[in-house]
């Protein structure tokens, strides 16, 4: 019976060791709909991508958005695609006749990965002072009740804030090997301790 019982006890033991052991899972709010939104986490900013498309926001989509950065012609043609995108979102706004287009609610979001590649990363860091580059895997349903993935690029800025960028090809550097990714399988509720608003 003694032997039963201190088996017992050590397994006991063995459990609650093995879960002291793992790091606490780090907290992210959400919002009323079940989702991040702001500057503070990269699936945050991947929903609120998301979310401007889906609300006809121009202006959450601007400020979304990662600034003007690079060399050579690609600022010109990220600024170029900025201001076009912003444009298209207004005008979809204000549109009234036809059917709806284009996403209507966000379904699932992955957590944030890293390229398997190093090299993106070292790159933004060396060339434009990123602190970070990753992306994450947003599943959205579309107004014709079809489902998509979205693979979005975030990067944490200078200002230690997470942007996404909304047309990583203008930096091939900076994207190489994103489109190659496997598909994201961990969703971004077992990565973080969730709160409320």
């Amino acid at each position: 019976m003694k032997t039963l019982a201190t088996l017992l006890m050590l397994f006991s033991l063995t459990i609650l060791t093995q879960a002291a052991d793992q790091p606490a899972k780090p907290k992210i709010i959400i919002t009323a709909d079940g989702l991040p939104s702001g500057h503070d986490t990269p699936e945050a900013a991947a929903c609120d991508l998301a979310r401007a498309f889906i609300k006809h926001d121009a202006e959450l989509f601007t400020k979304t958005c990662i600034r003007l950065y690079a060399d050579g012609k690609g600022p010109a043609e990220y600024a170029t695609f900025l201001k076009s995108t912003a444009d298209s979102i207004k005008e979809e706004a204000a549109r009234t006749e036809g059917e709806p287009r284009g996403p209507k609610v966000v379904g699932k979001v992955f957590a944030a990965r890293h390229l398997s590649k190093s090299g993106p990363a070292s790159y933004g860091y060396a060339s434009f002072g990123f602190q970070d580059v990753m992306f994450v895997d947003v599943g959205v349903l579309l107004q014709d009740d079809k489902r998509t993935i979205n693979r979005t690029m975030v990067i944490k800025d200078k200002d230690g804030k997470w942007y996404v960028h909304p047309m990583p090809s203008v930096s091939p550097m900076l994207c190489e090997g994103l489109n190659d990714e496997a598909p994201s399988k961990l969703d971004f509720t077992e990565a973080y301790e969730l709160q409320k608003e």
